[in-house]
């Protein structure tokens, strides 16, 4: 499967019009626990202009939302995120990422609805929000990739210490992002089109 090189400029592309080659269009939600840097994953990485539903935080939350961590933040996502980008000249991702506060997460059905995969956005200072979203993917069958994005001053892991922690079996990717970058939440994107090619390759030859 022929993709592009993950060394293209940071920033949006601001090319608004798919190519005219563009045969297939893939959905991909980006999920994770509150404050996870799923909006900027989408807006980093997305050639369009994305489309956020932010709203300020309000005092209406306390004592309902966990912000443990996360305690600077000022915004969040109270629908979905949704940006675009394309992998090569054929294959374009619809990209939309989901809300992280629990209250929103009755969304998240319908944003999983004709998904062909998912990235988990993982935050090792707060291992524990992660184990419900890869319960919700495994119990719909949306197969996924960990994303643990780089936060200042949390905890680094090995890679299959943070496998034994999730329970995931040996297949599923897991790889270390940096969201704000085009090139690393790119790289993301890819490495999930791989695991998924992969996947439907097994299947066909079973």
């Amino acid at each position: 499967m022929d993709f592009r090189d993950s060394d293209a400029p940071a920033g949006p592309r601001g090319a608004d019009v798919l190519p005219q080659t563009a045969a297939a269009a893939v959905k991909v939600v980006v999920v994770g626990g509150f404050g996870v840097g799923k909006t900027t994953m989408v807006g980093a990485v997305s050639e369009i202009k994305p489309l956020t539903t932010e709203e300020t935080m309000t005092r209406a939350g306390i004592g309902v939302d966990d912000t443990r961590g996360v305690t600077r933040k000022t915004t969040t996502t109270v629908a979905m995120d949704f940006g675009r980008i394309s992998i090569n000249d054929e294959l374009v991702l619809y990209l939309f990422g989901t809300p992280g506060q629990e209250r929103f997460w009755f969304l998240w059905r319908g944003l999983f609805e004709g998904a062909l995969g998912a990235v988990v956005l993982l935050d090792t200072r707060r291992l524990e929000i992660s184990f419900d979203v890869i319960g919700r993917l495994e119990e719909r069958g949306v197969p996924f990739v960990v994303a643990v994005n780089s936060f200042p001053g949390a905890p680094e892991h090995p890679v299959e210490e943070l496998r034994e922690a999730l329970d995931l079996p040996p297949a599923v990717p897991i790889l270390v992002c940096d969201a704000r970058r085009r090139d690393s939440s790119r790289d993301v994107l890819l490495t999930l089109m791989r695991y998924l090619y992969s996947q439907a390759a097994t299947q066909e030859a079973m």
